[in-house]
Formats: structure tokens, sequence, C-alpha cells
């Protein structure tokens, strides 16, 4: 029988997995070779998890598999890709491979977007490779793109 995927909150004791997340988000096109996993230690990418939780938009919703977390989601405001100003959290997301596809990342989003929205925020933002499968999700959520350069988009969902 299928497990249905819970959502919950993140445990303090968990924050350590959004490293894991982080380098799974990293979009990887058909045919490269995927990048050493202690590429997540550069400062540009450090940003998305040192000290987390000690941010007022430190937020993050994990995906459950019989008691396995398969994804996770969360915001914080940093000066990130997606930055767009010091009021918006940016998204970072992310599903182990085999559970891509699914409606789970879809499903973290919205309720990610519901929390921001119910702490008072007006905005969140997330810059997302434009090859990446992903924009079509962060379309359907609610977000649009708001600038690009030659290879991203950075997209923002008003709240």
């Amino acid at each position: 029988m299928r497990n249905i995927i819970h959502t919950r909150d993140i445990r303090e004791t968990e924050y350590d997995l959004l490293k894991d997340f982080l380098y799974e988000a990293i979009f990887i096109p058909e045919g490269v070779e995927p990048p050493a996993r202690d590429i997540i230690k550069l400062p540009e990418l450090k940003i998305y998890y040192e000290n987390f939780g000690t941010g007022r938009a430190d937020y993050s919703i994990v995906a459950e598999d019989g008691g396995k977390i398969v994804g996770a989601v969360w915001t914080r405001i940093m000066n990130d890709y997606g930055h767009v100003d010091d009021d918006t959290p940016s998204f970072a997301i992310s599903l182990y491979k085999e559970y891509r596809g699914k409606g789970i990342g879809t499903k973290l989003m919205i309720k990610m977007l519901e929390l921001l929205k119910e702490r008072g925020y007006k905005k969140a933002s997330l810059a997302v490779q434009k090859a990446n499968y992903a924009v079509k999700m962060y379309e359907k959520v609610g977000f649009k793109t708001v600038d690009e350069n030659s290879e991203e988009y950075i997209m923002v969902c008003d709240l």
C-alpha cells in the first residue's frame, strides 16, 4: 500500500537536512555532471542554511513518507539570487528525485505561501533557472516572472 505523504513544520534538530535538500535543489541540466557535494559550502549557497531559525522569516515545512523526510520548502530573507527587497522572504524547495512530479512540491509551496500570508508578509520571491521544469509549478501556485537574466527568472508571488 502506498504511504500518504504528510507535511509538518521542520524540527530544530532537523535543520541540518536543509544542507542535503539544498544540494538536491541544484538544477543539473541533462548530460551535465553534478557538482561536488561541498559546493553547498560556497558563501552564496551557505546563506540558505547557515544559522537557520534565527531570522524573522526562517520557516520550513517538510514532507514525510512513512517517517522519512523526502522534501523541504524553506524561506528566509537573504541576499540570494531571488532577493527583491529586505521585507520579502526568498523560497528554496527540494524533493528527493523519486518523489518529484507527484504534486508534493506544489503542496509544500501552497502550505508555505499560506503560512507567510498568515504571518503578514505581502509577497515571496525565488530565482529559478529557465530550463528547470519547476518553473511551471511556480507559475501554477501564483509566482510571476518580474525580472530575468540570461540563465534565470526572478519570480514573485503576491500574497
